[in-house]
């Protein structure tokens, strides 16, 4: 099995990266720093052996094309969330969150799609802060009232909703490929384990986060519900896998669909939208 991980250099796509290796899967990390891509996967290679670890340069803000050979999974994780204004954009002129969450992995699996496999599974790697997001179709890309943390949610969000409707489009074109949603829950770098120099995690970060992990998980944990996605035989297409804590932490567990991602009127126009924005349609 051959995977690609988006943004698989740091944070929850570093160790999906790493679980994947661990299982057998041959990964390629999409990075938009080759330097950091190849750091990762020197120590995905350190700690797994035999480890199959490559990386491929990937910038999802510019909607390039790449070149991944082919793929029998991708995992859509790599994102971007600002804390304060200003507004910022992607090269192609789209706010950066959206353009990166979301249009950025639009635009790539639409690339990517000559390249996967018949059953080839698509896994999205949403947040828990879009669970009670809506987006508005008058102000897509926060043009006339922009605020950080509202604009990720949003950007979250269609990136989910993009997941469930791709699903729904599969099915309806008879193929056997899954589009597949999970979300890490909360996922705290304090509870997450070492992986120097990729993440370095000191005695008094440990010891600051221990009071959350009444409630919250590392990242090593955040990445188990994307990597279940990809790896298990029982998951289905349009299913939405995350912690089984509250959706917070623990192991994976399958969940119902939120209630903003069963909107198909919303997801088929974002959809529509989409397609305007990158000029490129998935399923044409």
């Amino acid at each position: 099995m051959r995977v690609l991980v988006t943004g698989g250099n740091a944070g929850i796509g570093y160790f999906a990266a790493e679980q994947l290796a661990s299982a057998g899967a041959d990964v390629v990390i999409g990075s938009r720093d080759p330097a950091k891509a190849e750091t990762a996967a020197a120590s995905i290679r350190s700690r797994v052996a035999g480890a199959r670890v490559g990386h491929v340069r990937m910038d999802l803000a510019a909607l390039d094309a790449v070149g991944t050979g082919e793929l029998d999974a991708v995992v859509c994780n790599a994102g971007v969330a600002l804390d304060h204004p200003p507004r910022r954009e992607t090269p192609d002129g789209h706010e950066l969150m959206f353009g990166t969450n979301h249009l950025g992995h639009f635009a790539l699996v639409a690339r990517l799609m000559p390249v996967l496999t018949a059953e080839a599974r698509i896994v999205t790697t949403g947040s828990f802060a879009a669970k009670s997001a809506s987006l508005d179709f008058a102000d897509l890309q926060s043009e006339t009232d922009y605020h950080p943390k509202r604009a990720y949610e949003r950007s979250k969000l269609a990136q989910m909703l993009f997941a469930v409707e791709l699903d729904r489009r599969l099915r309806a074109a008879g193929s056997k490929r899954l589009s597949v949603l999970a979300h890490p829950g909360g996922a705290l770098d304090s509870l997450t384990p070492s992986r120097p120099p990729v993440h370095t995690r000191t005695a008094g970060q440990w010891l600051g986060g221990l009071p959350a992990r009444l409630l919250l998980h590392g990242k090593d944990a955040g990445a188990r519900p994307a990597v279940r996605a990809v790896l298990r035989p029982d998951v289905e297409g349009g299913q939405l896998w995350g912690p089984r804590v509250f959706g917070l932490r623990g192991r994976p567990r399958l969940e119902p669909l939120w209630a903003n991602l069963t909107d198909e009127a919303a997801a088929a126009r974002l959809w529509t939208e989409s397609v305007k924005l990158t000029g490129l349609d998935p399923l044409p």
